[in-house]
Protein backbone atom coordinates (compact mmCIF):
# COMPACT_ATOMS: atom_id res chain seq x y z
CA UNK A 1 0.00 0.00 0.00
CA UNK A 2 1.24 3.53 -0.81
CA UNK A 3 2.38 6.19 2.17
CA UNK A 4 -0.61 8.54 2.36
CA UNK A 5 1.60 11.40 4.87
CA UNK A 6 -0.56 14.37 5.64
CA UNK A 7 -0.35 17.64 7.69
CA UNK A 8 -2.26 17.40 11.28
CA UNK A 9 -5.96 17.30 10.85
CA UNK A 10 -8.54 18.23 13.99
CA UNK A 11 -10.73 15.91 12.66
CA UNK A 12 -8.89 13.04 13.66
CA UNK A 13 -10.10 13.40 17.06
CA UNK A 14 -13.53 13.61 15.77
CA UNK A 15 -13.17 10.36 13.64
CA UNK A 16 -12.13 8.82 17.25
CA UNK A 17 -14.85 9.50 19.05
CA UNK A 18 -17.38 8.70 16.25
CA UNK A 19 -15.80 5.52 15.92
CA UNK A 20 -15.51 5.11 19.49
CA UNK A 21 -19.79 5.13 20.07
CA UNK A 22 -20.00 2.72 16.99
CA UNK A 23 -18.07 0.19 18.72
CA UNK A 24 -19.73 0.91 21.78
CA UNK A 25 -22.62 -0.35 20.36
CA UNK A 26 -20.97 -3.24 18.92
CA UNK A 27 -19.12 -4.10 21.57
CA UNK A 28 -21.09 -2.99 24.94
CA UNK A 29 -19.45 -3.82 28.23
CA UNK A 30 -16.52 -5.84 26.56
CA UNK A 31 -14.91 -2.23 26.31
CA UNK A 32 -13.56 -1.07 29.25
CA UNK A 33 -11.68 1.96 27.64
CA UNK A 34 -10.68 3.87 24.45
CA UNK A 35 -7.36 5.18 23.68
CA UNK A 36 -6.35 7.22 20.97
CA UNK A 37 -3.25 6.80 20.37
CA UNK A 38 0.04 7.01 17.17
CA UNK A 39 0.55 10.01 15.58
CA UNK A 40 -2.87 10.82 14.84
CA UNK A 41 -3.32 11.73 18.68
CA UNK A 42 -0.98 13.93 18.42
CA UNK A 43 -1.53 17.63 18.02
CA UNK A 44 0.66 19.37 15.06
CA UNK A 45 2.33 15.78 13.89
CA UNK A 46 2.35 14.84 10.19
CA UNK A 47 0.50 11.05 10.42
CA UNK A 48 -0.64 8.73 7.73
CA UNK A 49 -4.17 9.65 7.82
CA UNK A 50 -5.02 6.55 9.91
CA UNK A 51 -6.73 6.82 13.60
CA UNK A 52 -5.14 4.40 15.45
CA UNK A 53 -7.82 3.45 18.24
CA UNK A 54 -7.18 1.03 21.19
CA UNK A 55 -9.86 -0.87 23.03
CA UNK A 56 -9.26 -2.49 25.74
CA UNK A 57 -11.29 -5.33 27.21
CA UNK A 58 -11.80 -7.51 29.81
CA UNK A 59 -11.10 -10.92 28.12
CA UNK A 60 -9.29 -10.93 24.41
CA UNK A 61 -10.32 -14.18 23.78
CA UNK A 62 -14.25 -12.66 23.26
CA UNK A 63 -13.23 -10.45 20.44
CA UNK A 64 -13.32 -13.28 18.05
CA UNK A 65 -16.79 -13.72 18.43
CA UNK A 66 -17.23 -9.78 16.82
CA UNK A 67 -15.46 -10.56 13.80
CA UNK A 68 -18.82 -10.85 11.53
CA UNK A 69 -20.21 -7.41 13.12
CA UNK A 70 -16.71 -5.97 12.45
CA UNK A 71 -17.14 -7.29 8.68
CA UNK A 72 -20.41 -6.02 8.45
CA UNK A 73 -18.96 -2.40 9.61
CA UNK A 74 -16.51 -2.83 6.72
CA UNK A 75 -13.45 -3.84 8.65
CA UNK A 76 -11.41 -6.46 7.40
CA UNK A 77 -10.19 -8.96 10.68
CA UNK A 78 -6.01 -8.90 10.50
CA UNK A 79 -5.97 -11.60 14.02
CA UNK A 80 -3.19 -10.59 15.99
CA UNK A 81 -0.78 -9.39 13.11
CA UNK A 82 1.84 -10.59 14.98
CA UNK A 83 1.01 -9.38 18.35
CA UNK A 84 -0.11 -12.45 20.42
CA UNK A 85 -2.65 -11.32 22.56
CA UNK A 86 -4.01 -8.48 19.89
CA UNK A 87 -6.83 -8.43 17.83
CA UNK A 88 -6.83 -5.98 14.67
CA UNK A 89 -9.04 -4.34 12.70
CA UNK A 90 -8.40 -2.28 9.49
CA UNK A 91 -11.58 0.11 7.95
CA UNK A 92 -11.18 1.62 4.01
CA UNK A 93 -9.27 -1.32 2.25
CA UNK A 94 -6.51 0.59 0.11
CA UNK A 95 -7.82 4.15 1.87
CA UNK A 96 -7.85 3.36 5.19
CA UNK A 97 -9.23 5.25 7.62
CA UNK A 98 -8.97 3.75 11.10
CA UNK A 99 -7.05 0.97 12.79
CA UNK A 100 -8.36 -0.75 15.99
CA UNK A 101 -6.35 -2.48 18.36
CA UNK A 102 -7.92 -4.69 20.46
CA UNK A 103 -5.59 -5.75 23.93
CA UNK A 104 -6.65 -7.33 27.15
CA UNK A 105 -6.68 -4.46 30.15
CA UNK A 106 -2.96 -6.29 31.45
CA UNK A 107 -1.71 -6.79 28.15
CA UNK A 108 2.21 -5.55 27.95
CA UNK A 109 2.11 -3.39 24.43
CA UNK A 110 -0.34 -1.14 26.09
CA UNK A 111 2.07 1.25 28.31
CA UNK A 112 4.32 1.55 25.60
CA UNK A 113 1.82 2.60 23.28
CA UNK A 114 0.30 5.16 25.27
CA UNK A 115 3.92 6.47 27.39
CA UNK A 116 5.03 6.92 23.39
CA UNK A 117 2.04 9.18 22.85
CA UNK A 118 2.38 11.62 25.81
CA UNK A 119 5.76 11.63 25.24
CA UNK A 120 5.13 13.11 21.75
CA UNK A 121 2.39 15.41 22.98
CA UNK A 122 4.63 16.86 26.16
CA UNK A 123 8.07 16.95 23.86
CA UNK A 124 6.88 19.16 21.06
CA UNK A 125 10.31 19.18 19.75
CA UNK A 126 10.98 15.30 19.62
CA UNK A 127 6.80 15.46 17.62
CA UNK A 128 8.65 17.50 15.50
CA UNK A 129 11.94 15.85 14.27
CA UNK A 130 9.89 12.43 14.43
CA UNK A 131 7.40 13.98 11.47
CA UNK A 132 10.36 15.48 9.73
CA UNK A 133 11.98 12.03 9.42
CA UNK A 134 8.43 10.59 8.34
CA UNK A 135 8.34 13.09 5.60
CA UNK A 136 11.99 12.03 4.39
CA UNK A 137 11.28 8.57 4.36
CA UNK A 138 7.58 9.25 2.87
CA UNK A 139 9.48 10.76 -0.30
CA UNK A 140 11.84 7.91 -0.56
CA UNK A 141 9.84 4.49 0.03
CA UNK A 142 5.67 4.23 -1.53
CA UNK A 143 5.08 1.59 0.05
CA UNK A 144 3.94 1.80 3.90
CA UNK A 145 6.08 -1.79 4.32
CA UNK A 146 9.59 -0.35 3.50
CA UNK A 147 8.27 2.81 5.05
CA UNK A 148 7.69 1.30 8.45
CA UNK A 149 11.06 -0.84 8.18
CA UNK A 150 12.76 2.66 7.43
CA UNK A 151 11.41 4.12 10.86
CA UNK A 152 11.49 0.86 13.32
CA UNK A 153 15.23 1.87 14.66
CA UNK A 154 14.38 5.97 15.09
CA UNK A 155 10.94 4.73 16.75
CA UNK A 156 12.70 2.12 18.90
CA UNK A 157 15.16 4.89 20.29
CA UNK A 158 12.89 7.47 20.95
CA UNK A 159 10.51 4.58 22.68
CA UNK A 160 13.34 4.13 25.11
CA UNK A 161 13.57 7.66 25.50
CA UNK A 162 9.83 8.37 25.97
CA UNK A 163 10.16 5.28 28.79
CA UNK A 164 12.60 6.75 30.77
CA UNK A 165 10.49 10.08 30.94
CA UNK A 166 7.63 7.97 32.14
CA UNK A 167 9.90 6.39 34.76
CA UNK A 168 11.41 9.75 35.80
CA UNK A 169 7.93 11.06 36.09
CA UNK A 170 7.04 8.04 38.15
CA UNK A 171 9.60 8.38 40.47
CA UNK A 172 8.79 12.51 40.99
CA UNK A 173 5.42 12.17 42.12
CA UNK A 174 6.57 9.55 44.37
CA UNK A 175 8.79 11.75 46.22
Amino acid sequence: MKVRLTEYDKNWVRMFEQESGRLKEVFGDEILRFEHFGSTSVPGMKAKPVVDMMCLVKEIGKIDAFNERMLCLGYDVAGDWGIEGRRLFRKGGDNRSHHIHFYQFDHSQIERHLVFRDYLRSHPEEAERYGQLKEELAGRHDDTGYYSKAKKAFVQDMEQRALRWFDERQRALKN
